[in-house]
């Protein structure tokens, strides 16, 4: 009997392991004006809220130091390196964001200390305006396919859902792709947010060929009139060499049964990893090709200038950015945007 009721505490703390972490679905509101200036006002405060850490390590110490400085010298250009540096902007990045902001004070005459954080703020803006759109692209026929990419533990999961939800709020029929048939309770984690959203999910048995269940999505997308397939992938780092081939696989089963699909393959990184973030773009750009990314957790981290060195390094749009768990913490990205929340002196004290 005490062996039966060990068996059955184990099983049921497996089970409650399969449950993703919280994320409320928020109820549903009227279309009212005034509700969506409200609705946008909130998520303004949560996105400032939500890069308080990295504002206060990196304008925070911009501003201690603009304060204490007399003069624009050397040495005040050496600390704002560094101060970009530790907040994850990257070596190069800093440089060349230096580089721009003392030749824009060079060109302007500037002579107080005080005028460089605006001018920073400005050329960081810059910085994250790709040629590429930040939008995402959709298929004007037939099913939208997004390709999801990541490592375990990113965010990737969760990220599906977030956009499935926002998706559905927008009137679009979604079915989801469980692709990551190898890692333990996948399926059963990404079925648990299918049904809390309220979309079908495609799936077969763990361990079964990614391959064939993106087979099986792509007709049911297109049996079922979807205007959106998001397919979950596997994002196993370990043997680089089999990642690269089963992702590619899939991509070109999509290529073929699709023509002009994936749509997207976003790649969701989480930005408390930092600088490893960059190294994790490169592999899976080299595997799949990336048109965006899905920067996760930037509320845990005080090195979320890892936005810039991802502009300038990659080249590759971040497309939507992660404050929160709340379902609706998932965001568009906005240069502008982001660049004044974190640079907003203000902010602190909303």
């Amino acid at each position: 009997m005490a062996i039966f009721d060990r068996f059955k505490g184990k099983k049921q703390q497996d089970e409650s392991q399969l449950q993703p972490e919280a994320a409320s679905i928020p109820e549903e509101k009227g279309n009212g004006s005034e509700e969506a200036s409200s609705s946008k006002t909130g998520w303004l405060s949560r996105f400032k809220k939500g890069l308080q850490k990295t504002r206060q390590n990196l304008s925070g110490r911009l501003e201690s130091l603009i304060k204490h400085s007399d003069r624009i010298d050397d040495d005040f250009w050496d600390e704002v390196e560094e101060i970009l540096i530790q907040a994850d902007v990257g070596v190069e990045t800093s440089l060349e964001l230096v580089n721009k902001v003392r030749q824009e004070v060079k060109k302007q005459k500037l002579q107080e200390p005080e005028q460089v954080l605006e001018l920073i703020r400005q050329e960081a803006a810059d910085m994250l305006k790709l040629e590429e759109s930040s939008e995402l692209c959709f298929s004007e026929d037939g099913p939208s396919v997004i390709l999801v990419v990541g490592v375990n533990g990113a965010g990737k999961t969760t990220s599906i859902a977030k956009l499935a939800y926002q998706f559905k709020q927008q009137d679009k029929r979604v079915l989801l792709a469980a692709g990551d048939t190898f890692r333990a309770a996948a399926i059963d984690q990404l079925q648990i947010w299918a049904d809390r959203i309220g979309v079908d999910l495609i799936k077969h048995q763990e361990g079964a060929d990614p391959g064939a269940v993106v087979f099986d999505a792509l007709n049911a997308a297109r049996a079922r009139r979807a205007d959106c397939l998001i397919i979950d992938t596997a994002g196993r780092l370990q043997n680089k060499t089999n990642l690269m081939k089963e992702i590619s696989k899939v991509r070109k089963i999509i290529e073929r049964e699709i023509p002009g699909a994936p749509h997207e393959v976003l790649l969701v990184l989480d930005a408390t990893t930092g600088q490893n973030a960059i190294s994790q773009a490169k592999v899976f750009t080299e595997a799949t090709g990336i048109s965006g990314i899905i920067l996760t957790k930037l509320d845990g981290t005080a090195k979320g200038g890892i936005v810039l060195a991802i502009a300038r390094e990659l080249q590759i749009p971040v497309k939507f950015i992660g404050i929160g768990e709340g379902m609706e913490d998932l965001k568009p990205f906005a240069a502008d945007m982001f660049a004044a929340a974190l640079f907003d002196r203000s902010a602190e004290e909303e």
